[in-house]
């Protein structure tokens, strides 16, 4: 169960999250409000203008494979060979050929501001922000390298393009690839500008360019400077973005595809040289980047990530309610680094230790050794999560539980089981009804929840104890278990302590909890002031 008190420091995060999810600033979300005048616009260029600028962009593609395949031949990825001449003519031919394939698409100026620095003044280009499968035009446009997923190289002709320009593939299946990935980047990068410039969007996926999230560290891990780049797309009618929750990749390109005149604004900021503390501290160095990048746009950043979103978004039987405080659990985890690789083992491990431990509790100096890390302000803001009854000691299984909600946040009943397994007696394997209040609260990342009709649903009959197996068949009977037996008109639920509530007027999702994800403002941001601003 999670703390009434939380706090101060954890309160201002709380905030935080909060106005990132339902305030036009969830960088993840993106829908269009069309006009009968646009809409009237788009019925007439898809059957003249559409169809001849799609062909047009294939025939380029198409025309530009045989240029990249020639290139690509017998070429060592390990080195770099010298620029020959033909090597140089391809060179220009491709990226005369990607800059027809644009205008064909509606791109027909693009403006260019600041100087791109040269590959041995800044090895790597920060690109930000990054919101749409267009944001390829700068790649194209320089034909600097990219971190790639590795399946990409066998797509037909794409492939091929992408080969050209020595990508760093990124291999799912491969659980060393991230490693590998960043020694590669760090090899490239501190070549003394040998190797061309690798453009990197640290944000890691698309947003809607309302706001920076948090960067991934990757593109600063070498230490070495880089060259920050911002891109706009300052459209009458935003066409291009492409994010978590919104328009479809196809769709994006039909209604992009249709518009008149695509304008598309690229600046090169001065190269940023890291400090001495920036080069020991990856982390710092992205902060002071993103931050100079948002400057640059004037947007806000939020210290929220992807990985956020996915969690409070997770489609399983149990979803977040809105005021959860899992949400700054899952940051604080992955500030500190105890977000396992091996999630299935270690969490295992980690149920083992708790089961046998047999809800002792932990003071925070026990629960820095049983972690194997040392006490820090962060582990202190982890552990007033779970002290619920305000005396230094928490229960260690219902960390274990809330580690388990953020690492597979879409396998409620995976979560349950575990917890089960921790809280069950050894006689009969069951729990009590407090004990699965305990369980569901810590689930939900709530400090209180009533659990009474549920509890008496599954037990019908009337033993006070429920074991795993009577609640998994219950809940493959009731998927939505959770709006019938723990919605808020039938519980007495309070969340994270002085978070604001939801909106009143918020739709409910199918579990009862979780208010309409959507911007209520599709077109501007939020400023850090208050005042609402159009975005680019």
């Amino acid at each position: 169960m999670f703390s009434f008190r939380v706090t101060v420091h954890v309160f201002s995060h709380v905030w935080i999250l909060y106005t990132f999810f339902f305030s036009s600033q969830n960088a993840f979300l993106w829908s269009m409000d069309m006009t009968l005048n646009s809409i009237h616009n788009i019925a007439l260029m898809t059957v003249t203008l559409f169809p001849i600028r799609l062909f047009l962009a294939a025939f380029m593609m198409l025309l530009a494979w045989p240029f990249a395949f020639i290139a690509s031949v017998g070429r060592n990825e390990m080195v770099v060979e010298p620029q020959s001449l033909w090597r140089k003519f391809v060179d220009v031919a491709l990226r005369t050929i990607m800059r027809v394939m644009w205008f064909a698409g509606g791109f027909h100026w693009m403006t260019v501001k600041g100087r791109q620095a040269l590959p041995a003044e800044a090895p790597i280009l920060t690109l930000g922000p990054h919101s749409s499968y267009f944001d390829a035009i700068p790649v194209t446009m320089s034909m600097s390298s990219i971190v790639m997923k590795a399946e990409s190289k066998d797509i037909p002709v794409w492939g091929t393009l992408i080969k050209y320009i020595r990508p760093v593939f990124v291999s799912r299946s491969d659980q060393d690839s991230r490693k590998k990935t960043v020694e590669e980047i760090k090899r490239r990068a501190q070549s003394g500008g040998e190797w061309p410039q690798i453009m990197i969007f640290p944000e890691g996926t698309c947003t809607n360019r309302s706001c920076l999230i948090t960067y991934k560290p990757g593109a600063f891990i070498p230490a070495v400077p880089v060259q920050p780049v911002v891109i706009k797309y300052p459209n009458k009618m935003d066409t291009i973005t492409w994010t978590w929750q919104g328009p479809g990749a196809f769709k994006i390109l039909w209604l992009t595809l249709c518009q008149l005149h695509n304008e598309f604004i690229i600046e090169f900021l001065p190269v940023y040289t890291p400090s001495e503390e920036e080069k020991n501290n990856p982390a710092l160095f992205a902060h002071n980047v993103r931050r100079l990048m948002a400057k640059a746009l004037d947007i806000p950043i939020t210290d929220y990530s992807f990985e956020d979103c996915q969690l409070a978004m997770a489609e399983g039987q149990l979803r977040l309610p809105v005021d959860t405080c899992l949400l700054e659990f899952a940051k604080l985890v992955r500030r500190l680094g105890l977000k396992p690789q091996n999630v299935e083992k270690v969490l295992q491990e980690f149920g083992n230790r708790a089961r046998k431990m047999e809800g002792e509790k932990l003071g925070l100096e026990d629960f820095a050794h049983y972690l194997d890390v040392p006490v820090s302000d962060m582990l202190r803001d982890i552990f007033s999560l779970f002290n619920e009854q305000e005396d230094n000691m928490i229960d260690i299984r219902e960390y274990v539980i809330a580690l388990s909600v953020v690492c597979r946040p879409a396998k409620t009943l995976e979560t349950m089981k575990l917890a089960f397994k921790m809280f069950e007696a050894e006689e009969d394997g069951a729990i009590t009804v407090a004990e699965l209040a305990c369980i569901l609260k810590t689930e939900l990342g709530v400090a209180d929840l009533n659990v009474s009709r549920l509890f008496a649903a599954i037990d019908t009959e009337d033993t006070g104890k429920l074991t795993f197996d009577k609640f998994r068949s219950f809940a493959e009977q009731h998927p939505n278990f959770s709006e019938d037996y723990l919605s808020t008109d039938n519980t007495g639920r309070n969340g994270c302590p002085h978070q604001p509530s939801a909106t009143p007027n918020a739709k409910p999702q199918t579990n009862g909890f979780c208010p309409d994800f959507s911007p209520r403002v599709n077109h501007h941001d939020t400023t850090p002031d208050g005042s609402v601003k159009k975005h680019n």
